[in-house]
């Protein structure tokens, strides 16, 4: 999996044929969106009954699919297993970066709590390291914008993107510059991609 990101492929393709095999030639965005439901469900915990009412098919063909990616990505399943079992044993999971998340639900004897615990477990550590990355560039960048004595200036920040107001003149160095901070502001075992787009409104830039 890493070795995908590494290259730049699209990682939804790659589950794709991963899960699916040759039948993603007949109809390869249908098969890429299932893909990306996988992959996103089986990162929060998504059940093969939840996943066979979201890809509309069996029960059985969902848990197929599900085991066929952990055959295939067995380093995701063992940090899915490693992650729970940690959280078990100290009621809590961190970041990459260290900030913790309790986790009290993962040991309840209540079915539905201890389920959402297990599904906050696996998620936390993903979408809270996330969220340290964007919060350290979008620091970076204010300090850089600042010391550069830019006018053009951060408003806004919307899960994984940052929008600015940018002074025509500085659009350039503000491009870069943005990016450059984006892309460094961690180094990890896979690249950090940043796509930037301009335009009068957020919706043009997008």
């Amino acid at each position: 999996l890493r070795k995908a990101f590494s290259r730049g492929e699209d990682i939804h393709q790659q589950t794709a044929v991963e899960v699916f095999g040759s039948k993603v030639k007949s109809d390869p965005d249908t098969y890429r969106r299932k893909a990306k439901v996988i992959n996103f469900g089986v990162m929060y915990g998504l059940s093969a009954f939840g996943l066979s009412k979201t890809l509309e098919t069996s029960r059985g063909e969902a848990q197929s699919f599900i085991d066929r990616y952990f055959e295939r990505y067995q380093g995701v399943q063992h940090w899915i297993e490693t992650t729970l079992s940690q959280a078990r044993d100290s009621g809590y999971v961190t970041t990459l970066f260290g900030r913790m998340r309790p986790i009290p639900e993962i040991n309840s004897r209540n079915w539905n709590l201890r389920s959402f615990g297990e599904r906050a477990a696996i998620n936390a550590p993903i979408q809270g390291t996330e969220a340290d990355l964007i919060k350290m560039a979008m620091i970076d960048i204010h300090h850089k914008l600042q010391a550069a004595s830019y006018r053009s200036s951060l408003v806004l920040q919307v899960h994984d993107e940052l929008v600015f107001e940018v002074a025509d003149d500085e659009m350039e160095q503000t491009k870069g510059l943005v990016r450059q901070a984006m892309e460094t502001v961690a180094n990890l075992d896979v690249p950090l991609e940043v796509d930037v787009g301009v335009g009068k409104s957020w919706y043009e830039a997008k």
